[in-house]
């Protein structure tokens, strides 16, 4: 059997489709289209109010089901469009390609397989080499960026999140979605992920030809929108994802083994739970206030670090301690900056006082939270160690 003969009756035995949201790529749009063709015929094709010739050459495959849109809304609405008309035909998967003729059509196998092979639903990825030589290099740091925040939103490491070259679990993805331009890949691969469903890259090959690749990424635009796509997400994630699985986790296990997985996480290192407790003092006698308790959650969730005992020990800034640790930073501030006079406390805290000595507290404030932080971990970490001995 040829590789393209298993190619399409994989297409069959996986009940999948191939959409393309094209905009202005008239270069590449009908190589991408013949290509896709020695395949299969379920294509997808949406228009997104393309004003090059890209109608005129759609109307070369009157076989294959075609959406044109008036208007250009971006491609996360193109792709839901598609999605739409996908799911209305009865497909299960749908495999996305660029029509900017960077991807390569036989690399559909890879997708069907990992898809057959699965037995459950999964979203693939293609992961592009990044390090490829016409590879530019603000996509390279883009990826970079995003796969950072996929993995603070979701806890899975990928190495590839921007790649339009993805395979689609229909029917497992969210239903309605908020974005519909460029943030859209990002917004579906993150809900699909909070709803359990595994998602994950698969290797690709990529072509990036400078003389044919028309980008409609625009830099401030597009990346402003995405940041703030990613701010809402992970105040999503904080305030609601990670209490949800919480519970979840609470109601599977039984209470005991909860509290010692889930909490005190019994299997963690002498310097696991050392830095854990270091990491929250560090926080809790840092100026940084207002920030403490969000810190003391995000920061050991991305150093995967035991969340309770820094949160436990970020509280050391409760109300009773808070003038002593006042008191503690205008000492060793003063010693940096020579501020004798800020150790003379008035009766009366004044904006005027906090204004003439609020360097010498910041310096001192840092520095002793480092200081404490370091020798409380240290300490910490020789007691464990000397107490396992034993």
């Amino acid at each position: 059997m040829s590789v393209a003969e298993e190619i399409r009756q994989l297409f069959v035995q996986t009940n999948t489709c191939v959409i393309i949201p094209t905009y202005n790529n008239h270069k590449t749009l009908r190589r991408v289209i013949d290509n896709s063709l020695l395949y299969t015929d379920r294509i997808i094709i949406v228009n997104d109010g393309s004003t090059d010739s890209t109608r005129e050459i759609l109307g070369d495959y009157p076989q294959l089901e075609i959406i044109h849109l008036e208007k250009n809304q971006g491609k996360g609405n193109g792709i839901r469009t598609g999605f739409k008309k996908a799911k209305e035909q009865g497909y299960q998967n749908a495999i996305t390609i660029d029509s900017d003729g960077q991807h390569f059509p036989e690399d559909f196998i890879a997708f069907l397989r990992e898809i057959r092979e699965a037995g459950e639903p999964v979203l693939l990825i293609g992961s592009r080499n990044m390090d490829s030589e016409n590879v530019p290099k603000k996509s390279s740091f883009g990826n970079k960026f995003s796969n950072f925040w996929f993995k603070v939103e979701t806890g899975i490491k990928l190495n590839d999140t921007q790649s339009g070259f993805r395979s689609y679990p229909l029917n497992f993805i969210p239903k309605r979605f908020f974005t519909k331009k460029f943030e859209f890949e990002i917004e579906v691969i993150v809900r699909t992920a909070w709803k359990g469903i595994q998602v994950k890259n698969i290797p690709i090959k990529i072509l990036y030809d400078p003389s044919e690749r028309v980008s409609h990424f625009r830099p401030f635009k597009d990346f402003t929108r995405i940041s703030i796509l990613n701010t809402v997400l992970v105040l999503i994630t904080f305030l609601y994802i990670h209490p949800r699985n919480f519970l979840r986790s609470f109601k599977k296990k039984s209470f005991k083994n909860f509290i010692k997985e889930n909490i005190l996480q019994a299997d963690a290192s002498n310097l696991n739970i050392a830095l854990s407790i270091g990491l929250g003092l560090l926080i809790g006698l840092s100026p940084l206030w207002g920030f403490h308790t969000f810190l003391a959650i995000f920061l050991p969730h991305v150093l995967k670090l035991n969340k309770a005992l820094s949160f436990a020990a970020s509280n050391i800034s409760i109300p009773p301690m808070i003038p002593f640790i006042i008191i503690g930073s205008l000492y060793t501030g003063s010693v940096f900056t020579g501020d004798n006079a800020a150790l003379h406390l008035p009766d009366k805290l004044t904006v005027e006082y906090a204004k003439n000595h609020l360097t010498t507290y910041l310096i001192g404030s840092s520095v002793l939270a480092i200081f404490v932080s370091t020798i409380t971990a240290s300490l910490i970490y020789l007691i464990l160690l000397v107490s396992k001995r034993k």
